[in-house]
């Protein structure tokens, strides 16, 4: 498949490892039960990329390391070129020169999600530097001008098992979700700086077996600029990169990292199809 990936800009993004947030005490759930567990931000040593994304006593749950940028000034790069795939290196701390890849990222809270291994995890500390070489953003496919690619690291993409056929781009998926099963970050400004939820019971949903770092497809939501406008035929694919939560309107976040306003992005039922096994990560 062609791209103009020969044409884009690699630069370097820095974050530190982010502190544990609760914005209280408790979590009211979808049913008005009052619970105290995990939330957001840290380092999260038992949950990975590649890991079931329901069933933790948790809520909004980032896999691995949770960055943060360095100061407000800093947010709105740092949120929107890092991309899923891209190589982070720690440069301060006793981990410094570990590697790792991002997996994600988390609007709201605005934090890039990262998978190191379990020798780097230990040796990470609050506060610890992490550079981002980000680059994916303007990646563009030359023979579709009508499908919007972002969020990627072009050799991840180029990794996925997409299949040209009579005009449109076949993608294998775990799972479809119809437009109307998504909540939380509807109508966000830009979708390549942030995810959005599945909301609704799994079961109800069939997504029981969802993992963190799944490809799904978004029916019916054009999201190729803004995220989640309702669109007869769209079809966005995205990653799964945080687990369920509690809260009504919200579930396991998505970044998109491909979309279109016409069926040009036809989504095909995997088995599996996950990050972590693409890119060797477990």
């Amino acid at each position: 498949m062609r791209t103009n990936k020969d044409r884009l800009v690699k630069i370097s993004v820095v974050g530190e490892v982010a502190p544990a947030k609760l914005r209280s005490p408790y979590h009211v759930d979808r049913e008005g039960k009052v619970l105290v567990m995990p939330g957001l931000g840290g380092i999260v040593y038992n949950v990975k990329v590649g890991d079931n994304a329901y069933g933790w006593e948790g809520d909004h749950v980032e896999p691995g390391v949770s960055l943060s940028a360095r100061n407000k000034d800093e947010e709105v790069a740092f949120m929107t070129l890092s991309c899923i795939g891209n190589e982070a290196v720690v440069v301060s701390g006793e981990a410094k020169g570990k590697k790792g890849t991002v997996t994600g990222k988390h609007g709201g809270v605005n934090h890039v999600i990262v998978h190191f291994d379990e020798d780097t995890l230990n040796a990470l500390s609050i506060g610890d530097k992490v550079l981002i070489k980000a680059f994916g953003q303007g990646l563009k496919l030359l023979d579709y001008p009508q499908v919007k690619v972002m969020n990627v690291d072009p050799y991840l993409f180029e990794k996925l098992d997409l299949v040209e056929k009579n005009g449109k781009i076949f993608v294998p998926v775990v799972a479809k979700v119809d437009a109307r099963h998504m909540g939380s970050g509807v109508g966000s400004f830009s979708s390549a700086s942030t995810d959005y939820d599945i909301m609704g019971d799994p079961d109800s949903l069939g997504l029981q077996r969802l993992r963190l770092g799944d490809l799904v497809a978004i029916m019916g939501h054009d999201n190729t600029y803004g995220v989640g406008e309702y669109r007869e035929g769209a079809v966005s694919i995205g990653v799964v990169v945080h687990a369920a939560c509690v809260g009504a309107g919200h579930g396991p976040g998505v970044v998109v990292i491909m979309s279109s306003k016409e069926p040009i992005i036809v989504p095909e039922i995997v088995q599996s199809y996950n990050i972590a096994e693409i890119l060797g990560l477990r």
